[in-house]
């Protein structure tokens, strides 16, 4: 992400964008081996077109494909921005396992820490009435997804999918006046997370998954893109320690995953990369969320340009503050959600003004620019989140007009 003189905040979000039911279905006969790849394939432009048209009517900056690219073969699907994963990674074997099901085996894993099942999960078992119960809205509707196990080697096998990505991001990009684009993609720490039969160690794991998914880093920042590095596993994998772990030992079990990101990296000019970290998409009390304060100084240790977070959630909104006794690096940028995916309720454009401002009087504000806190589609009805990045945009052009 690179700086410009536009005299005003630029605006951006996280990736994921609602998709239509036609996309849906397309996603689903896919899946469900009604069609072919190439059948899909052909109908992806039309698509990413129309939701890159989207974003710029509403006035969003820096625009993305929606993650279109990635298979969500239902309305409500929280794991998109992983799943998508399996089918690019060679290595993989299929299993019927539900990845709410299953236990992840980690082997020599820094500080002894395992991660659990996804049903395992602290802030789940506090709250298990609210997570069982469908009328919550905890995780209603939620689709099961069986994940694979790694039974061989990792090695990267997406070249034709992350090649469709950057193409149809590039043809919608130059139908809808140029600009800055940009496309997520897994991060090693992510990808290390399902069921591991093959490496011996968790420091061979994550590296393997570096290793392969770098191939996808340098083909998108190679065509000239941002990639967006998604790496959940930072913040949320704390939730999935149980019991919960000491803060040393998490941070050494994350660690690893930083340097072998940084190894992924190497060589890729940092202004084309920026950084996601969130505590996961699913609408939950999130109590057991670790605080930011323990990893603000490791994630900018990531040799990325910009670094994206949560920061409207009301779990950590207060987070804000932070960034007054931890400076931001010359030359880096902060990509702070100032509305959030995880309710429906629309942010107030006067209040996403107040957050742009917050942050902008404590890292300046040509080295902030407003987002969402994580992806939007398959998470809210698509009338709501177009609505809330109208209200991102619109609290963006008051902070401007107050600030430059």
């Amino acid at each position: 992400m690179t700086t410009d003189e536009t005299g005003r905040f630029r605006t951006t979000h996280v990736g994921s964008l609602p998709r239509s039911p036609e996309l849906i279905e397309q996603n689903r006969r896919y899946q469900d081996g009604e069609i072919e790849w190439d059948e899909l394939k052909s109908a992806l432009p039309g698509f990413v077109d129309d939701i890159v048209g989207t974003q710029r009517d509403i006035g969003v900056d820096i625009v993305n494909d929606g993650e279109y690219g990635h298979i969500m073969p239902s309305a409500v699907d929280y794991g998109a921005w992983w799943n998508y994963s399996f089918s690019r990674l060679g290595g993989l074997t299929p299993s019927t396992e539900d990845r709410w099901a299953s236990t992840e085996q980690k082997r020599s894993s820094p500080g002894n820490v395992v991660l659990t099942s996804f049903s395992d999960r602290r802030d789940r078992e506090r709250f298990r009435d609210a997570y069982e119960d469908p009328s919550s809205g905890v995780l209603a509707h939620r689709t099961p997804t069986t994940q694979p196990k790694i039974t061989g080697p990792l090695h990267y096998t997406g070249q034709d999918a992350a090649a469709t990505d950057i193409a149809n991001l590039q043809a919608a990009l130059a139908a809808h006046g140029g600009g800055e684009g940009f496309l997520a993609s897994l991060s090693p720490g992510s990808a290390a997370r399902v069921s591991n039969d093959y490496y011996a160690s968790d420091e061979e794991l994550v590296y393997a998954c570096a290793e392969a998914m770098r191939e996808e880093y340098l083909a998108i920042t190679g065509a000239g893109l941002t990639v967006q590095i998604d790496d959940p596993s930072i913040a949320e994998s704390w939730d999935q320690v149980n019991p919960e772990p000491t803060v040393e030992d998490y941070l050494a079990f994350t660690t690893l995953r930083v340097e072998a990101l940084n190894y992924a990296l190497r060589g890729i000019p940092t202004e084309q990369v920026r950084f996601h970290l969130c505590w996961g998409s699913w609408h939950g009390p999130h109590t057991t969320d670790l605080e930011f304060r323990y990893l603000i100084d490791l994630m900018l240790t990531i040799d990325a340009g910009a670094y994206s977070f949560e920061a409207a959630n009301v779990r950590h909104a207060h987070e804000w503050k932070l960034w007054r006794d931890h400076p931001l690096p010359e030359g880096k940028r902060i990509v702070p959600g100032v509305v959030s995916h995880s309710t429906n309720v629309v942010e107030h454009p006067e209040l996403v003004a107040d957050r742009i401002e917050q942050f902008a009087s404590l890292v300046g504000r040509e080295n902030v620019v407003p987002s969402t806190d994580c992806g939007l589609g398959g998470r809210l009805h698509p009338s709501i989140a177009f609505a809330k990045l109208e209200s991102l945009v619109a609290g963006a052009k008051i902070a401007s007009e107050r600030l430059f």
